[in-house]
């Protein structure tokens, strides 16, 4: 027992740690200059490979960037949208390698999109029968309800590949397309490496997460 303990607190410390270091280096690279905003370079980098029918819309919140592939559209919070800095225009270009990924059917990402009903149902019903076995004592319950969440595991484990290849992309593209110098890559590569932190987090943390409440399960 004390041990599924310690495996939930090192969970929510590395979540923390993780979300530090990413708020961090963004904070940090808000204040290196670039040439463009963040809108302006994604633009720029969907607009060069032909992916003109791609939108870039603004949303509210911080760090709230992602692509939607239903809508073939790019959502910037404010601050990466009109940011005129290394790391706005790092978030915005990476949101923009995911949609190249889409337009080219990148194999990694169709995986994940297609994983991504599976992982929804794993987490929810897991979590469901995992908290329904743990209050009635029905061990039986809780270890199909830790096979469910075994779905958690894999997505974020499928998630890895595609997040650092949209980093690469952002990374290239910048470079290549003279939105920024040579020399100024690693401002880019220091916000999206403390993302990448992010995802390894989260996948070790889905996985200590298993690891507790099948410790639980088996907890005599």
């Amino acid at each position: 027992m004390i041990a599924a303990y310690l495996l939930m607190f090192g969970a929510m410390l590395l979540g923390f740690f993780a979300q530090f270091r990413v708020k961090s280096a963004f904070k940090r690279m808000s204040q290196v200059p670039a040439g463009l905003s963040g809108v302006r370079a994604a633009r720029q980098m969907l607009d060069r490979e032909g992916l003109t029918d791609v939108g870039i819309e603004e949303i509210a919140g911080e760090l709230s960037d992602h692509y939607d592939p239903r809508s073939k559209v790019l959502r910037l919070s404010s601050k990466v949208y009109h940011g005129n800095s290394m790391a706005a225009v790092g978030v915005a270009c990476h949101e923009a390698g995911h949609a190249l990924q889409d337009a080219q059917s990148y194999a990694p990402l169709v995986i994940r999109n297609l994983a991504v009903p599976t992982a929804n149902f794993g987490s929810g019903t897991g979590m469901f029968l995992i908290m329904i076995g743990l209050f009635t004592g029905m061990t039986g319950l809780m270890m199909l309800g830790v096979i469910f969440f075994t779905a958690v595991v894999a997505f974020q484990i499928i998630n890895l590949p595609v997040e650092f290849d949209a980093s690469s992309r952002a990374r290239r593209a910048l470079v290549a397309q003279g939105m920024i110098a040579p020399n100024e890559e690693h401002y880019v590569a220091s916000v999206l490496n403390a993302a990448a932190l992010t995802y390894v987090a989260g996948t070790i943390q889905s996985i200590m997460t298993l690891v507790y409440y099948f410790l639980l399960a088996n907890d005599d």
